[in-house]
């Protein structure tokens, strides 16, 4: 053993082997630093590339305008207006910061509120531990607000500002039921805004930001295929004149019999085209703020009622078409008093009568004589008639929430089903499938889906593109409407020709005679089932008119309905609740569309009549 402070003799082996260790752990290093420039250069140099891109450039989404909405004639019913919103970085404000009580005070903002909302974003971390880097401050600015945060001194990339269009109905609450409206973030809510939003909002469009080391932008790259794509406008069926006669009347109806509820559509029956559809209560698109929740509902569309009285023309017509009866048959009407087998209580009519013809017991309306022709038909007969006029099933329209009425399995169906159905009851319709049908019978038997979209006005071939892919073309009708066959053309004009037109000369619908026109229609009064005691109700009512003019070639159909009317009532018919108004849409209307009157010119001159200069309704 050496003494003490010698030095240690390492055998040579042993320094041999810890210089080749020492080498050879470098060698690793180094193979391993190799192996990873190998890998970024080589393997992973792709996915780097793209990571430093994203880091120097910017996907901007520009938003595209959403289609105007016009009438048929062009009329502007909706558009949109270019604002800028701002949004911030929270995390690079200081919540204590005096900047944010000026930035309050230019968007007229609460301070407190806008800093806790800072504060509140700056704490916040999503699944993966990422800080907030956006907050909305406040949308759609008006343009002194944006011109006044641009001289702001800003922390640089702290904000942001991003156009959104702000909707705006330049004819007020005019057809709101129709319409709809836009939210905040662009999304259609009820009305066409929604069933047709698709088309309306249109594509947003792309622009790629190229930023340097600083954050700044340096460079916008340009790419006409990643334009925003959109139409001009989306033209719909309605005519805003004849809108405002309608909405018009509807008000008179409100305050004259304080009903619940009421509706009014005005029908083009050659090819579905609604012209009008009123529905009270209603709303303003443009101040949707503390709208009843009764307000916003379409009553054309969206409430149901046993349609009473004006079924009855379904029945006969059916009636006829099979040959279970024929045009003169006579039926003997028990004196006002019919005790039908199959049917505890007995049926009555409103006035009692005796031997009345087919043609008489629609005029008079007979609860009777309807009960004896669904007799002939029997039930099932009964429950074609009801399915060939599209009772059931929603007609199509291009409107969301509308219902299917109620129809119940033929099964469901007995013996007092036989007397019920025939006068309207045991069955649910909408107001806008009660008009439906009776376009039926106005255009010569031919069932036609009612539509609202009449066409698209494209702006760009990429426009057209958006189109294209709902299966239709711009500039032409939203799809060819659906057409079906329900009774003969001889049968359909013997029944608006005759018994109908009588209704309106010398019937129930008298109220409504036009002194011009020559008119047919049907009322209805139908009680609504009172849901405590399970029966009848003799107060609560649903009242309708349905009429159509001129009669031998009906170039309009016209349907109010009123829920439930309140004052008068002992005048809470159809022949005085609904008929008056809807005669006054008829008339208005008639002349708004130029259709030459068709009654005796003597007996117009005679009378005094209205001319279109009485229509000037001042519309913007």
């Amino acid at each position: 053993m050496s003494a003490a402070g010698d030095p240690v003799n390492v055998p040579l082996e042993i320094q041999s082997g810890r210089v080749r260790f020492m080498a050879g752990l470098l060698t690793l290093l180094w193979l391993l630093v190799a192996a990873r420039l190998i890998q970024v250069q080589g393997l992973e140099s792709e996915r780097l590339s793209r990571l430093a891109q994203r880091q120097h450039e910017l996907d901007l989404k520009i938003p595209a305008r959403p289609a105007d909405i016009v009438d048929r004639n062009g009329r502007l019913l909706a558009s949109s207006v270019a604002m800028s919103s701002l949004f911030i970085d929270p995390s690079m404000l200081n919540v204590d910061d005096e900047f944010l009580n000026t930035l309050a005070q230019i968007l007229k903002l609460d301070a407190q509120s806008l800093k806790d909302r800072v504060a509140a974003a700056r704490g916040y971390r999503d699944q993966a531990g990422r800080a907030s880097r956006f907050l909305w401050v406040k949308r759609r600015m008006p343009e002194e607000e944006t011109n006044q945060i641009l001289r702001l001194d800003w922390p640089r990339g702290s904000f942001g500002l991003q156009d959104e269009f702000r909707r705006e109905y330049p004819q007020g609450g005019l057809a709101a039921h129709v319409l709809g409206l836009r939210d905040i973030d662009g999304k259609g809510r009820g009305g066409v805004e929604q069933s047709l939003d698709h088309l309306i909002q249109g594509q947003p469009g792309r622009r790629r930001l190229v930023r340097d080391a600083m954050g700044r932008i340096v460079a916008v790259s340009y790419n006409p295929e990643s334009e925003p794509r959109r139409f001009e406008a989306i033209q719909l069926t309605l005519d805003t004149s004849v809108q405002m006669v309608a909405e018009k009347e509807l008000a008179g109806v409100m305050q004259e019999w304080a009903p619940r509820a009421a509706c009014a559509i005005v029908l083009d029956p050659r090819n579905g085209d609604v012209l009008a559809m009123a529905s009270q209560p209603s709303y303003s698109p443009d101040n949707p703020a503390g709208v009843p929740d009764d307000a916003w509902k379409n009553q054309a569309v969206s409430i149901i009622f046993e349609p009473g009285s004006t079924f009855k023309p379904f029945v006969v017509s059916w009636a006829l078409q099979k040959e279970v009866i024929d045009q003169d048959e006579v039926f003997f009407c028990e004196n006002g008093e019919y005790r039908m087998p199959g049917r505890g209580t007995p049926l009555h009519d409103m006035k009692p009568h005796g031997h009345l013809d087919v043609k008489e017991i629609l005029v008079r309306s007979s609860n009777i004589g309807m009960a004896k022709i669904g007799e002939r038909l029997t039930n099932a007969g009964l429950f074609e008639a009801a399915v060939a006029y599209g009772f059931g099933r929603p007609t199509g329209i291009e409107l969301p929430g509308e219902l299917p009425g109620i129809l119940r399995p033929l099964s469901a169906w007995n013996g007092y089903s036989t007397g019920s159905i025939p006068m309207g009851q045991e069955l649910a319709v909408t107001p806008l499938q009660l008009i439906t049908a009776h376009a039926a019978l106005a255009n010569q038997g031919r069932l036609t889906t009612p539509r609202l979209l009449h066409g698209v006005q494209g702006r760009n071939r990429t426009a057209a593109d958006i189109f294209l892919t709902s299966g239709n073309r711009p500039g032409t009708t939203s799809s060819a409407p659906i057409v079906r066959h329900t009774v003969s053309p001889e049968v359909a004009r013997w029944l608006v020709e005759t018994p109908m037109l009588q209704s309106i000369d010398r019937g129930t619908g008298r109220k409504a005679k036009l002194t011009a026109y020559s008119m047919f229609g049907k009322t209805g009064t139908a009680q609504k089932l009172d849901p405590q005691t399970g029966t009848y109700s003799r107060k609560k009512l649903t009242i309708s008119f349905i009429c159509g003019a001129p009669v031998h070639d009906p170039r309009v159909l016209v349907l109010v309905v009123v829920d439930e009317p309140t004052k008068k009532p002992d005048q809470h018919v159809g022949g005085l609740v609904a008929a008056p108004p809807a005669g006054r849409i008829m008339e208005r209307t008639l002349l708004h569309l130029r259709v030459p009157p068709d009654r005796d010119p003597q007996e117009i001159k005679s009378a005094t009549a209205i001319t279109f200069d009485d229509i000037d309704l001042g519309l913007n």
